[in-house]
């Protein structure tokens, strides 16, 4: 029987399992010097040391990031359609109306020039996501940001050590968002961390995730319980030191196979851009859903589709965008699929991938 491979495998070895039990052993469990820790390290590995929070998923940090930034009631924040629901609903969850713009068609992130046309007198700021791993238009969201007076936010969930141009992405941004979701490029288990510009921002985070209090009992403000724990940090703590060396795999199983796919539209990668290649998302023009099943039942490949429903079309999202019409988010939605990229595969992996879906793009054209 022919081995599956799945789309996404999370790497959980000894070093991870040792961290968890020498917390378990200390008793400090809760939030404590491991988590400090890690905010430190994480800040030094992929931001330059700006300050960085921990919490406990990557939605709690764009809600709580973008409370403290001052997002709330009245404000619109432009977002894209083409993403995890998590990035319109931590700005509907600030009480903010998420405002959806349309996509490039090579990067799949948000257009410039759809942002443009979507500014309004209550435009609070932009929040491009760096979807796939490959970052946004920085420079050019930055410009319209500063023109118009606007905060420019990061949703850099599966963008660990991207760059444009030299900058790493983190960096663009007034606050930032990183997730640590099991299948992200690294690991808590389950965590965020929300990078800012300033000290203060960075405290009003650390208030509004711990019941608005840093001294116990001296609450300052209405806060949450978005705490990261002892157990996350240290297994986060681990993947930080192995995180290069499996980005570096994911780009070389992406070049394998930009070289060999044919028949379908591989991922492009804008000029300056680094991409990390959290997903590896090509476009089947026709028939994707067909070719998703073929390449599971036929060939035993797993994939995904993120995302087949566009977030203005979702029952939950649709009083934010009555009558809204994205045609390049539209059609991502019908064409995407993410293949296998992840450090585990290996080179018969790769192209047992490569016969696949060269076989079933040559047959569907």
């Amino acid at each position: 029987m022919t081995e599956f491979i799945p789309a996404a495998k999370p790497l959980i070895g000894q070093d991870e399992r040792e961290a968890v039990d020498r917390v378990l052993q200390s008793g400090m469990v809760a939030q404590g010097p491991e988590v400090a820790a890690f905010e430190r390290e994480f800040a030094q590995h992929f931001v330059g040391g700006r300050p960085t929070v921990a919490v406990n998923s990557g939605t709690a940090g764009l809600h709580l990031g973008l409370l403290a930034a001052g997002v709330g009631p009245g404000d619109e924040v432009i977002v894209p359609s083409f993403t995890f629901a998590a990035t319109a609903n931590s700005v509907a969850l600030t009480g903010a109306t998420p405002v959806f713009a349309d996509i490039e068609p090579d990067t799949f992130t948000l257009d410039a020039r759809a942002v443009e046309a979507a500014v309004t007198e209550r435009t609070k700021g932009i929040l491009p996501v760096h979807l796939y791993g490959h970052p946004a238009r920085m420079k050019e969201l930055g410009e319209i940001a500063t023109a118009r007076g606007l905060s420019l936010f990061e949703d850099a969930a599966q963008a660990h050590g991207a760059a444009l141009d030299g900058q790493a992405v983190g960096t663009f941004g007034s606050m930032t968002m990183f997730s640590l979701y099991p299948t992200k490029n690294m690991t808590s288990g389950e965590g965020g961390m929300v990078v800012v510009r300033d000290d203060e921002t960075a405290r009003r985070v650390r208030l509004l995730r711990n019941q608005g209090m840093e001294r116990q009992y001296e609450n300052e403000l209405i806060g949450f319980n978005a705490r990261m724990t002892d157990i996350h940090a240290a297994i986060g703590r681990v993947q930080l030191t192995k995180v290069d060396g499996w980005t570096e795999k994911r780009r070389q199983n992406a070049s394998f196979l930009d070289a060999n796919l044919r028949g379908v539209v591989v991922p492009p990668v804008v000029d300056g851009a680094r991409h990390v290649y959290h997903q590896y998302t090509i476009r089947v023009e026709e028939g994707r859903d067909g070719f998703v099943q073929a390449l599971r039942d036929e060939y035993a490949i797993g994939s995904g589709v993120y995302y087949p429903i566009p977030n203005h079309q979702l029952p939950s999202l649709q009083q934010f965008a009555p009558g809204v019409e994205l045609p390049e988010t539209q059609r991502a939605a019908r064409e995407v699929v993410s293949l296998p990229v992840h450090p585990s595969l290996s080179q018969a992996d790769l192209e047992r991938i490569v016969v696949a879906v060269n076989t079933l793009a040559k047959a569907g054209s």
